[in-house]
């Protein structure tokens, strides 16, 4: 990106980055949509654009096919740019009052109950490769890293940044850094606890870089990637013939409509997945519930399980800590 609109998206993008403490992944979303702009623009500098131009470019992608979600995404970037612009340059914002077409609201994909603990206790090595190379320890980190997804709700990146030092074995509890950097501190069930325990005495014996204090490792030692993490589980729903594609995601969502289809605790699950506001939590009463319990030890599907299998009720000691 070069001309008149470099510097000033350039210093709106570092503010992001910087004040406003945004993550990697958002600060290059952002980038995104602005160059978007500014190639569309080319002859036009920011102090020239109104809302005749935005309203024209919006149009014009919305004729191409772009859905609604995405317009609105990158109308939301736009305003966020003239809002920073506006004040360091006296200019009103041209995206004021532009409103991005509707689109449908999709619901979020969850497995059942019964497909989410198959692919837990059915959980095997995920290639050919793998077995040829007797890498049980392979299935052990597998089965750990989707039970914490499942478990705790937790976001792919979270679970691949999650440090030793953040996991409390001990009272059931991993504390991540989500988005805007906000940390939270969020219960682990026990299937969960017992599989990171099997990993954790695994992961012990590997060698590993001295200052790796990473839980989930690569083959070399190193933390794992989120793209190791993707191909993995997809590999394993396949081999289990779920009729989806699964991935990390998906265990997030699962995780967040089992606890509500059984508490109908709206604010506890949008502290268990560190929503900052409840309006992002509520896609999830679009789904069909019933009132069962009231927290997450009596609510999760692996929470709490005797040695038959069957979910029995604990005291729920352990608090959903807000973000902090």
């Amino acid at each position: 990106m070069t001309g008149a609109w470099s510097d000033p998206v350039n210093a709106f993008l570092a503010e992001l980055a910087s004040t406003r403490r945004l993550s990697p992944h958002t600060v290059n979303a952002y980038r995104r949509d602005l160059e978007g702009l500014a190639g569309l623009l080319t002859d036009i500098s920011p102090q020239e654009v109104d809302s005749s131009i935005l309203r024209r470019e919006l149009a014009r992608a919305h004729a191409a096919g772009l859905s609604g979600r995405s317009l609105a995404r990158r109308l939301s970037a736009w305003r966020s740019f003239f809002d920073w612009f506006e004040h360091s340059q006296n200019k009103p914002n041209p995206a004021r009052g532009i409103r991005a077409p509707r689109s449908d609201k999709r619901l979020p994909s969850a497995l059942g109950v019964d497909a989410a603990a198959s692919l837990m206790n059915t959980c095997t090595p995920s290639s050919d490769h793998d077995q040829s190379q007797s890498s049980s320890w392979l299935v052990i980190q597998d089965r750990a890293l989707f039970e914490l997804l499942y478990s705790s709700g937790l976001r792919l990146a979270e679970c691949v940044g999650l440090d030793l030092d953040r996991l409390d074995s001990q009272q059931g509890l991993v504390t991540v850094v989500g988005k805007g950097s906000r940390t939270r501190t969020v219960p682990v069930g026990s299937a969960a606890l017992e599989a990171l325990e099997k990993w954790l005495s695994v992961r012990a014996q590997k060698r590993i870089g001295a200052d790796e204090n990473a839980v989930f490792i690569g083959a070399r030692g190193h933390r794992i990637s989120s793209r190791t993490v993707q191909e993995r589980l997809a590999r394993h729903g396949q081999r289990l013939g779920l009729p989806q594609r699964i991935h990390p995601h998906m265990l997030r969502h699962s995780c967040a409509s089992h606890v509500l289809q059984s508490s109908a605790d709206l604010r506890a699950v949008q502290e268990l997945l560190g929503h900052a506001s409840i309006a992002s939590t509520q896609i999830y009463t679009h789904l069909d519930f019933q009132s069962l319990a009231h927290a997450y030890d009596k609510a999760h599907p692996r929470a709490q399980r005797n040695t038959q299998g069957e979910a029995h009720e604990v005291p729920s000691s352990r608090p959903f800590r807000p973000e902090s």
